[in-house]
Protein backbone atom coordinates (compact mmCIF):
# COMPACT_ATOMS: atom_id res chain seq x y z
CA UNK A 1 0.00 0.00 0.00
CA UNK A 2 1.25 3.25 -0.70
CA UNK A 3 1.86 5.86 2.13
CA UNK A 4 2.97 8.70 0.07
CA UNK A 5 2.33 9.65 -3.39
CA UNK A 6 3.20 12.37 -5.29
CA UNK A 7 2.03 13.43 -8.87
CA UNK A 8 4.49 11.24 -10.98
CA UNK A 9 3.55 8.21 -8.99
CA UNK A 10 -0.59 9.01 -9.98
CA UNK A 11 0.65 10.29 -13.86
CA UNK A 12 2.52 6.44 -13.76
CA UNK A 13 -0.09 5.11 -12.60
CA UNK A 14 -3.26 6.46 -14.62
CA UNK A 15 -1.15 5.06 -17.49
CA UNK A 16 -0.87 1.85 -16.40
CA UNK A 17 -4.46 1.55 -15.99
CA UNK A 18 -5.21 3.67 -18.91
CA UNK A 19 -5.34 -0.43 -21.48
CA UNK A 20 -7.48 -1.84 -18.86
CA UNK A 21 -10.45 1.28 -18.45
CA UNK A 22 -10.18 3.70 -21.38
CA UNK A 23 -10.41 7.18 -20.64
CA UNK A 24 -13.42 7.45 -19.43
CA UNK A 25 -13.41 4.72 -16.49
CA UNK A 26 -9.47 6.94 -15.79
CA UNK A 27 -11.23 8.01 -12.60
CA UNK A 28 -9.02 9.77 -9.40
CA UNK A 29 -10.74 7.56 -7.51
CA UNK A 30 -9.73 4.47 -10.16
CA UNK A 31 -6.42 5.49 -9.78
CA UNK A 32 -6.51 5.85 -5.98
CA UNK A 33 -8.02 2.50 -5.57
CA UNK A 34 -4.90 1.03 -7.38
CA UNK A 35 -2.47 2.96 -4.99
CA UNK A 36 -4.10 2.12 -2.52
CA UNK A 37 -5.06 5.29 -0.93
CA UNK A 38 -8.42 7.23 -0.28
CA UNK A 39 -9.15 9.57 -3.26
CA UNK A 40 -9.60 12.96 -0.80
CA UNK A 41 -5.49 12.07 -1.37
CA UNK A 42 -5.16 12.53 -4.85
CA UNK A 43 -6.90 15.74 -4.82
CA UNK A 44 -4.05 17.49 -3.03
CA UNK A 45 -2.28 17.37 -6.20
CA UNK A 46 -5.11 17.45 -8.58
CA UNK A 47 -8.29 19.58 -7.93
CA UNK A 48 -10.26 17.93 -11.12
CA UNK A 49 -9.44 14.93 -14.30
CA UNK A 50 -8.64 17.43 -16.55
CA UNK A 51 -5.59 18.53 -14.39
CA UNK A 52 -4.82 14.37 -14.06
CA UNK A 53 -4.98 14.59 -17.70
CA UNK A 54 -2.66 17.45 -17.89
CA UNK A 55 -0.37 15.73 -15.92
CA UNK A 56 -0.48 12.34 -18.12
CA UNK A 57 -0.16 14.21 -21.50
CA UNK A 58 2.83 16.11 -20.02
CA UNK A 59 4.53 12.02 -19.01
CA UNK A 60 3.31 10.83 -22.23
CA UNK A 61 5.09 13.41 -23.91
CA UNK A 62 8.40 13.13 -21.73
CA UNK A 63 8.18 9.21 -23.07
CA UNK A 64 8.17 10.41 -26.44
CA UNK A 65 10.86 12.98 -25.89
CA UNK A 66 13.57 10.29 -26.45
CA UNK A 67 12.42 8.28 -29.67
CA UNK A 68 11.78 12.05 -30.88
CA UNK A 69 15.33 12.84 -30.65
CA UNK A 70 16.42 9.96 -32.95
CA UNK A 71 14.50 10.64 -35.91
CA UNK A 72 16.89 11.90 -38.99
CA UNK A 73 17.30 15.61 -39.33
CA UNK A 74 19.23 14.97 -42.46
CA UNK A 75 16.09 16.89 -44.14
CA UNK A 76 12.93 18.36 -42.66
CA UNK A 77 10.16 16.84 -44.75
CA UNK A 78 12.28 13.39 -43.16
CA UNK A 79 12.15 15.00 -39.55
CA UNK A 80 8.17 15.87 -39.61
CA UNK A 81 7.15 12.70 -41.56
CA UNK A 82 9.42 10.44 -39.12
CA UNK A 83 8.00 12.66 -35.81
CA UNK A 84 4.58 12.12 -37.17
CA UNK A 85 5.54 8.09 -37.07
CA UNK A 86 7.20 8.03 -33.23
CA UNK A 87 4.30 9.97 -31.85
CA UNK A 88 1.55 7.50 -33.93
CA UNK A 89 3.18 4.93 -32.86
CA UNK A 90 3.11 5.77 -29.10
CA UNK A 91 -0.49 6.99 -28.67
CA UNK A 92 -1.38 3.47 -30.52
CA UNK A 93 0.77 1.89 -27.41
CA UNK A 94 -2.31 3.25 -25.50
CA UNK A 95 -6.05 2.71 -24.77
CA UNK A 96 -8.09 5.97 -25.68
CA UNK A 97 -3.76 7.59 -26.65
CA UNK A 98 -4.73 10.15 -28.88
CA UNK A 99 -8.26 11.12 -27.41
CA UNK A 100 -5.99 11.41 -23.72
CA UNK A 101 -2.96 13.61 -25.57
CA UNK A 102 -4.60 15.67 -27.36
CA UNK A 103 -6.32 18.85 -25.59
CA UNK A 104 -4.21 18.74 -22.63
CA UNK A 105 -1.61 21.85 -21.18
CA UNK A 106 2.04 20.71 -20.77
CA UNK A 107 2.52 20.46 -16.57
CA UNK A 108 5.93 22.64 -15.85
CA UNK A 109 8.33 23.72 -18.33
CA UNK A 110 10.36 20.24 -18.71
CA UNK A 111 8.73 20.17 -22.27
CA UNK A 112 10.08 23.49 -23.34
CA UNK A 113 14.01 21.72 -24.36
CA UNK A 114 12.48 19.16 -26.73
CA UNK A 115 10.20 21.06 -28.78
CA UNK A 116 13.31 23.85 -28.67
CA UNK A 117 15.07 21.10 -30.65
CA UNK A 118 12.53 19.96 -32.54
CA UNK A 119 11.76 23.67 -33.80
CA UNK A 120 15.82 24.37 -34.53
CA UNK A 121 15.76 21.32 -36.84
CA UNK A 122 12.67 23.16 -39.05
CA UNK A 123 14.43 26.53 -38.62
CA UNK A 124 17.93 25.52 -39.65
CA UNK A 125 16.46 23.81 -42.65
CA UNK A 126 15.53 27.91 -43.39
CA UNK A 127 12.19 28.24 -42.02
CA UNK A 128 11.16 31.26 -40.23
CA UNK A 129 10.11 30.40 -36.39
CA UNK A 130 6.45 31.20 -37.28
CA UNK A 131 6.09 29.04 -40.32
CA UNK A 132 8.39 26.21 -38.11
CA UNK A 133 5.82 26.37 -35.27
CA UNK A 134 2.93 26.26 -38.09
CA UNK A 135 4.43 23.26 -39.59
CA UNK A 136 5.10 21.17 -36.77
CA UNK A 137 1.57 22.51 -35.36
CA UNK A 138 0.11 21.28 -38.55
CA UNK A 139 1.94 17.67 -38.60
CA UNK A 140 1.18 17.04 -34.81
CA UNK A 141 -2.75 17.78 -35.04
CA UNK A 142 -3.03 15.84 -38.02
CA UNK A 143 -1.16 12.70 -36.71
CA UNK A 144 -3.46 13.05 -33.30
CA UNK A 145 -6.47 13.69 -35.09
CA UNK A 146 -5.75 10.06 -37.57
CA UNK A 147 -4.99 8.29 -34.25
CA UNK A 148 -8.36 9.90 -32.93
CA UNK A 149 -9.94 8.15 -35.83
CA UNK A 150 -7.90 4.92 -35.66
CA UNK A 151 -8.25 3.88 -31.90
CA UNK A 152 -12.15 4.31 -33.18
CA UNK A 153 -11.74 1.59 -35.64
CA UNK A 154 -9.20 -0.21 -33.13
CA UNK A 155 -10.08 0.51 -29.87
CA UNK A 156 -7.56 -1.36 -28.10
CA UNK A 157 -4.00 -1.71 -28.64
CA UNK A 158 -3.37 -4.89 -30.95
CA UNK A 159 -6.96 -5.83 -30.34
CA UNK A 160 -9.63 -6.31 -33.32
CA UNK A 161 -11.55 -4.33 -34.96
CA UNK A 162 -14.56 -2.91 -33.65
CA UNK A 163 -17.84 -4.56 -35.12
CA UNK A 164 -19.33 -1.08 -36.44
CA UNK A 165 -16.53 -0.41 -39.03
CA UNK A 166 -16.98 -3.79 -40.59
CA UNK A 167 -16.65 -2.83 -44.86
CA UNK A 168 -18.77 -5.54 -45.71
CA UNK A 169 -21.56 -4.66 -43.37
CA UNK A 170 -21.39 -0.68 -44.14
CA UNK A 171 -21.31 -1.18 -47.56
CA UNK A 172 -24.66 -3.67 -47.45
CA UNK A 173 -26.49 -0.99 -45.48
CA UNK A 174 -25.54 1.74 -48.02
CA UNK A 175 -26.59 0.57 -50.91
CA UNK A 176 -27.18 2.55 -53.75
CA UNK A 177 -24.38 5.03 -52.16
CA UNK A 178 -21.54 4.27 -54.29
CA UNK A 179 -19.17 7.22 -53.74
CA UNK A 180 -19.95 6.67 -49.74
CA UNK A 181 -19.40 3.10 -49.75
CA UNK A 182 -15.87 3.87 -51.50
CA UNK A 183 -15.22 6.62 -49.31
CA UNK A 184 -15.14 4.18 -46.11
CA UNK A 185 -13.04 1.81 -47.88
CA UNK A 186 -10.43 4.39 -47.92
CA UNK A 187 -11.09 5.82 -44.43
CA UNK A 188 -11.67 2.38 -42.74
CA UNK A 189 -9.91 -0.15 -44.96
CA UNK A 190 -5.70 0.12 -44.65
CA UNK A 191 -5.38 3.05 -42.12
CA UNK A 192 -1.57 2.55 -42.25
CA UNK A 193 -1.44 3.39 -45.75
CA UNK A 194 -4.12 5.56 -44.88
CA UNK A 195 -2.02 7.41 -42.78
CA UNK A 196 1.06 8.08 -45.04
CA UNK A 197 -1.18 9.43 -47.41
CA UNK A 198 -2.89 12.07 -45.56
CA UNK A 199 0.85 12.94 -44.00
CA UNK A 200 2.14 12.51 -47.60
CA UNK A 201 -0.27 15.67 -48.55
CA UNK A 202 0.48 17.45 -45.10
CA UNK A 203 3.91 17.79 -45.79
CA UNK A 204 3.41 18.81 -49.51
CA UNK A 205 1.23 21.28 -48.47
CA UNK A 206 3.94 22.39 -46.14
CA UNK A 207 6.03 22.54 -48.53
CA UNK A 208 4.18 24.71 -51.26
CA UNK A 209 2.64 27.28 -48.57
CA UNK A 210 5.38 27.73 -45.17
CA UNK A 211 8.91 26.15 -46.51
CA UNK A 212 11.67 28.43 -48.04
CA UNK A 213 12.06 28.37 -51.42
CA UNK A 214 14.32 26.28 -52.75
CA UNK A 215 17.57 27.53 -54.30
CA UNK A 216 16.94 28.70 -57.89
CA UNK A 217 13.51 28.76 -57.35
CA UNK A 218 10.82 31.35 -57.48
CA UNK A 219 9.49 32.92 -54.33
Amino acid sequence: MATRIDRAQVADTALRLLNEVGLEGLTLRRIAQELGVQAPALYWHFKNKQELLDEVATEMFRRMAEPLRTVDTSTWQGFLTGAAHVIRDFLLGYRDGAKVFSGTRFTGTGYASPVEGMMRVIVDAGFTPRAAARAWFTVNTYTMGFVIEEQSVYPLPGGERDPAYELSERARKLEGYPLAIEAGTVFFEDLDAGFEDGLHAVVAGIEATLAPPRPGGVE
